[in-house]
């Protein structure tokens, strides 16, 4: 009798809801200290996620999302994302992400208070992260880039 491919069963949530739910064979990650590869059968792992693009293959398909942060669970072939932020790659606006980038970068060269410094760091790399998970959609997909917006 042949026996099934095992596969992982994938949740990636954030406060606003599921924004994937699937099965895959692999899931790749920005870990907190570092890239990591889940394949079925993997021992059980509770991890920090760092922004970055989370990579779920599927039978020579995959599809990318952009994570800003949170934490992975895996057990027993499930991994569970909780994500501060997760934006499928192929609904994100370069144009808009880059535009956000340098509206944070601005007001990041304009502050003196650590607190707010702090706040606009983040924003600037949430900002490039979303644009570095675009741009790997798009190389990906063989879409031409967007034309550059014109700066005022």
């Amino acid at each position: 009798m042949a026996q099934r491919d095992a596969t992982l069963r994938v949740e990636v949530v954030t406060a606003t809801g599921s924004t994937f739910s699937g099965d895959a064979d692999e899931v790749i990650a920005p870990g907190g200290d570092g890239q990591l590869g889940i394949l079925p059968h993997h021992a059980p792992l509770l991890t920090t996620l760092k922004i970055g693009a989370l990579h779920i293959k599927r039978r020579g398909t995959e599809e990318t999302l952009f994570i800003g942060g949170g934490f992975m669970e895996v057990y027993q072939d499930m991994v569970t994302i909780l994500a501060d932020d997760a934006e499928r790659a192929d609904s994100i606006d370069e144009a808009r992400a880059e535009e956000a980038r340098r509206h944070a970068q601005t007001l990041l060269e304009q502050q003196t208070s650590d607190v707010d410094r702090a706040a606009l760091v983040g924003e600037v790399e949430r900002a490039l992260g979303r644009i570095r998970v675009a741009e790997i959609h798009r190389q990906r997909s063989g879409r031409r880039a967007p034309p550059p917006t014109s700066e005022i």
